[in-house]
């Protein structure tokens, strides 16, 4: 129970991390494109600024100095200034850029502009000289919105100011509306996020939670599987207990029972460490150049002697061509496990054939026989642990399920692959390429 809740703190954890990340992504993506509309936008607006003002500044001279032949002269540039400014401005006038002449004190002299009505409008725009060469915005009754920037004019009676403004109610408009669609697409797939951070969350905890899952079932089964020797054990133990003036040849059978179920405590114990080193990747391989050949023949001969013991034949037909580099003691424990369950289960009179071959640079070890098979929906889960299609049976022959599962750790380790097909007309062939 605690492990579920910690597998939903984790799921939970997880989540609010990924909506974090992607809600920092998308937001940052949003402020990036607003900046970048906003300063494409803004930037046709401060050219026709910058257009009319540089073809101010290039009036002729008698209006910006004070270098005069005659103070007759000077006195004629001063009276003429606003008629001369007024004159210019009416030449490069550009109907989007409002210009606007003030004295030293910000007073209205000239507009390009000259209904009253906006006049009256211009009257309300503060003034101040310190915005001079820069891009500036202001906004008249709440209602009208303008970029404006300033340039100088230097003659013998003082300096005067003209003001470039344009007005960009539109441009706000288009940045306003844009904004808010942007918001509420940033907050729809923040929204979708939450459902993909879920997703993503899943995904990440998946494996704890088959892990955890797993690790649920293999104790169950091992409490299981261990239960049934001890319990044996137990109880001819108190039968012997019951009666201890009996002669050991009187209770030969149940001693036999306890020693048999006592070895396969010690095998089923041997399998379990040999699982849990490879769950934990402590699983130690020594890896070298081995004849493959040599190593399957001497595995196979006690075998052969038990087959013919048991009434069966069995054939070995080696042909691997070069030196294979494998974990030769994992491979002689992989040979041993499926040469042990092609001997339980076959029957008289069926055959066992193991083989090995060169294709394309892979070695495979081939492993027939003529038994019992197995069935099509078994097939799928033999190298589950503690997986037995008929668990009686494999009781009786001492299996404890956990053979072909080792079988498959070992073959994963050699980075290998390792099958089971039906073998027409009858039993199974172990397919391992390596």
């Amino acid at each position: 129970m605690k492990e579920r809740k910690n597998v939903r703190t984790e799921l939970l954890k997880n989540m609010i991390i990924n909506l974090i990340i992607f809600t920092i992504i998308f937001t940052t993506f949003s402020v990036v494109i607003l900046i970048q509309v906003s300063k494409y936008l803004y930037t046709s607006v401060d050219n026709e600024m910058y257009q009319v003002k540089k073809q101010f500044e290039e009036m002729p001279k008698i209006v910006f100095t004070d270098e005069q032949s005659t103070q007759e002269e000077l006195e004629f540039a001063d009276n003429m200034l606003i008629e001369v400014v007024q004159a210019y401005v009416e030449k490069i006038s550009n109907p989007r850029v409002i210009t606007i002449l003030r004295d030293d004190e910000g007073e209205i002299l000239a507009s390009s502009l000259n209904a009253k009505i906006f006049l009256k409008y211009l009257q309300k725009i503060n003034f101040t000289t310190n915005n001079v060469d820069k891009i500036y915005e202001m906004c008249v009754n709440s209602r009208y919105y303008y970029r404006g920037t300033t340039c100088e004019i230097s003659t013998s009676n003082g300096s005067y100011y003209v003001e470039f403004l344009v007005n960009v109610n539109s441009e706000k408009e288009m940045m306003e509306s844009f904004t808010d669609r942007l918001t509420i697409g940033t907050g729809i797939v923040i929204l979708l996020s939450i459902f993909i951070s879920y997703y993503l969350s899943r995904r990440a905890v998946d494996p704890i939670i088959k892990a955890y899952e797993k690790q649920a079932e293999f104790v169950q089964n091992a409490s299981h599987e261990l239960r049934t020797p001890l319990t044996i054990i137990q109880a001819k133990q108190e039968m012997l207990l019951q009666a201890p003036e009996s002669k050991i040849i009187d209770k030969s059978e149940d001693i036999a029972l306890t020693l048999s179920e006592t070895r396969r405590l010690s095998k089923m114990a041997t399998e379990l460490m040999d699982l849990a080193r490879a769950d934990s990747n402590n699983s130690v391989i020594n890896k070298s150049k081995i004849d493959l050949n040599e190593l399957i023949k001497t595995i196979s001969v006690p075998y052969e002697e038990m087959a013919r013991m048991q009434k069966k034949s069995m054939n070995v037909n080696v042909k691997c061509t070069k030196e294979v580099y494998v974990d030769s003691n994992k491979v002689k424990q992989l040979l041993v496990i499926l040469l042990d369950n092609a001997l339980k289960y076959t029957e008289e009179g069926d055959s066992i054939e193991i083989e090995s071959r060169t294709v394309d640079d892979k070695i495979f070890i081939n492993v027939k026989d003529t038994g019992i098979g197995i069935s099509d929906k078994a097939i799928k889960h033999v190298f589950e642990r503690f997986y037995r299609e008929d668990k009686a049976r494999s009781r009786e022959k001492g299996g404890t399920g956990l053979g072909l599962a080792i079988a498959h750790t070992i073959v994963k380790v050699h980075g290998g692959t390792i099958k089971i097909v039906h073998n027409k007309p009858k039993g199974i062939i172990v397919i391992v390429k390596l």
